[in-house]
């Protein structure tokens, strides 16, 4: 994520708080340099010794997890393997249990074989237990198994298209009140900086920040959305696009009519599908789209929208809900299969929340939940879309992005990242600007 270089705490992703610190090892101003001591190595240290892929296994046939044992102690170690396998809801499929006898200094390959009852994502936790350790040397790692394969059901209501035909009415009715202020400080050697300021639906005031290159159009326009509770700030990018990073209500500068703490925003209003806080926020993003095609250096022909995390979702739910979107590039996405979400990921406030009420229930929730879910979109987007996610992502799992990654309708690639958690490397950052550029660079009839 790019973000998690920030020093000290920072909010980023979905509001999970980072604290960076100062690294083991590393020395402030004033410390001695002998201050610190390097620890020993582990005596034992298991890796998952993948050979070649991203973690995903696109072919039927059982599933091969390779284990490589270390011993790096002085003398042999006895022990024994212990092997749990589970589905990505928690439930154990599998339990087995191997004896090892490690000879000093030395490192061994052990496999795990298992034949998955389906297309998904298993986990694979592996745990060296030995009379001679303190506690158990553990190994937890996700699998996927066919994710092409994975689908959900749609929850579409029979109103969900007259939900979204009238919200977007509705928005139409609101005068957007476009402002631009230039700051010219802010101004590189490529691009002019204005801050953006407009009405959206509701009346809500919300700002972003636009780069304007300079010289002739027309440019290709690359709209930016923040992830859960992330201030968008100009690119300061060389590359010849207008920038748009713009930042949906409650977030960033957009916190004048909706304050941004605290970071509930996805139970804000979720009593009802009207006052959801994400009706609100997508529609905030189509009118992003229309600040744009005022613009006359802007090739509308040649429009992306781009996020991280809550942005990868809110970029999915713009592309299907604004056909000038030409390109999406969605990272880590969130808002993705709630009904598989909130089966594979734990989030505590929520369940708080839906016991708060006695009316309130999962049912319920989940139907308002339906109308924002990028799954019930995914069919209606048909614009190219280069997705990256997480294999060991958390806080977006990965099957619920599969299930929405399988019924996109247009042309599609991805990257899956074997170790990524809730971020992509740097690779992946360069690789999107490759592509962002691409297709910038295209001119396809509408």
């Amino acid at each position: 994520h790019r973000l998690m270089g920030i020093p000290r705490m920072v909010k980023c992703g979905l509001g999970l708080i980072l604290w960076t610190g100062v690294a083991a090892g590393e020395q402030r101003p004033g410390d001695r340099a002998d201050s610190f001591v390097k620890a020993p190595p582990a005596a034992v240290r298991l890796d998952w010794a993948l050979e070649e892929g991203n973690g995903l296994v696109l072919r039927e046939g059982p599933l091969v997890f390779p284990v490589s044992v270390q011993n790096r102690a002085g003398s042999s170690l006895s022990g024994s393997l212990r092997w749990t396998v589970k589905d990505d809801e928690g439930t154990v499929l599998r339990r087995s249990e191997e004896a090892l006898v490690l000879a000093a200094d030395t490192s061994i390959a052990v496999k795990q074989v298992y034949q998955a009852p389906g297309p998904g994502f298993y986990q694979f936790h592996c745990a060296f237990h030995s009379a001679t350790l303190k506690k158990p040397v553990t190994l937890v790692k996700f699998v996927g198994y066919r994710p092409g394969k994975i689908t959900s059901r749609l929850t579409r209501e029979p109103d969900f298209d007259g939900f979204w035909e009238e919200t977007l009415a509705q928005l139409a009715r609101v005068d957007p009140a476009f402002k631009l202020e230039r700051k010219a400080g802010r101004d590189s050697a490529t691009h002019e900086v204005y801050e953006v300021s407009m009405r959206s639906l509701g009346g809500v005031r919300v700002r972003g920040w636009y780069e304007k290159p300079r010289g002739k159009g027309p440019v290709s326009a690359l709209l930016r959305l923040p992830g859960y509770g992330e201030n968008m700030k100009p690119t300061g990018r060389a590359d010849p696009l207008a920038y748009f990073s713009f930042n949906v209500r409650g977030h960033g500068n957009s916190t004048e009519d909706v304050p941004g703490t605290p970071y509930d925003y996805w139970i804000r209003g979720l009593d009802d599908k009207q006052g959801y806080y994400y009706r609100g926020a997508y529609a905030d993003c189509v009118r992003a789209v229309d600040f744009l095609a005022t613009r006359p250096e802007v090739d509308m022909a040649r429009l992306g929208v781009t996020g991280v995390s809550q942005g990868g979702g809110l970029s999915l739910a713009t592309a299907a809900l604004d056909a000038r979107i030409r390109f999406c590039a969605p990272d880590i996405p969130f808002l993705c299969d709630w009904a598989r979400y909130f089966k594979t990921s734990t989030w505590p406030e929520m369940n708080k929340w839906v016991a708060a009420k006695p009316e309130r229930g999962w049912d319920r929730t989940l139907r308002t939940m339906s109308y924002f879910d990028t799954l019930n979109f995914a069919d209606r987007i048909t614009c190219p879309v280069l997705l990256s996610l997480g294999v060991q992502d958390a806080i977006c799992p990965p099957g619920t992005v599969f299930a929405v990654y399988n019924r996109l309708a247009g042309k599609k690639a991805f990257h899956a990242y074997p170790n990524a958690g809730h971020g992509v490397p740097a690779s992946h950052r360069s690789l999107r600007r490759a592509w962002i550029r691409e297709q910038a660079g295209r001119v396809e009839t509408p």
